[in-house]
């Protein structure tokens, strides 16, 4: 479930996978790292889906229209795989992946940015999360199942 939660969240729909790892991670807390891994490792997966529609949208407008060129494409390409550090961004970071297929940035760099991005986003989220209290998450538990 970790995984697929991270894979579809990292794709253009509005999903969120934290709430998913954190829960999982807080019944199972000795799989930490390996839920972390999974999550990752579905989150740049999902991140290289949306790298490879860009990369078709691409290559089907161009066979209708011919290149395009701009000033975000140039600012982009100067900075290349790198930029897909920020991939884990709400809102910013899945059009980032598809404008790196767009822009026809080599996919291995490209994944390894997006990886590593993805894997300290989750990290330094369920780490914060890890902080609050128990007690917390018993009583949102049960405000939510009143509701």
């Amino acid at each position: 479930m970790v995984f697929i939660t991270a894979f579809v969240s990292a794709t253009l729909l509005p999903i969120g996978s934290e709430p998913v790892l954190f829960g999982y991670i807080a019944v199972k807390p000795h799989l930490y790292w390996l839920a972390i891994a999974v999550a990752t490792i579905g989150n740049s997966l999902g991140g290289l889906l949306d790298w490879w529609l860009g990369l078709i949208s691409r290559n089907g407008v161009e066979s209708l229209k011919g290149p395009i060129n701009g000033q975000v494409q140039s600012w982009l390409e100067a900075r290349g795989p790198k930029m897909l550090l920020l991939s884990w961004l709400p809102g910013v970071g899945d059009p980032l992946c598809l404008a790196a297929g767009w822009l026809r940035l080599p996919w291995l760099p490209c994944l390894l940015y997006m990886a590593i991005g993805k894997f300290l986003r989750y990290v330094t989220i369920t780490w914060l999360l890890t902080l609050i209290p128990h007690s917390f998450w018993e009583q949102l538990g049960h405000f939510i199942y009143r509701i």
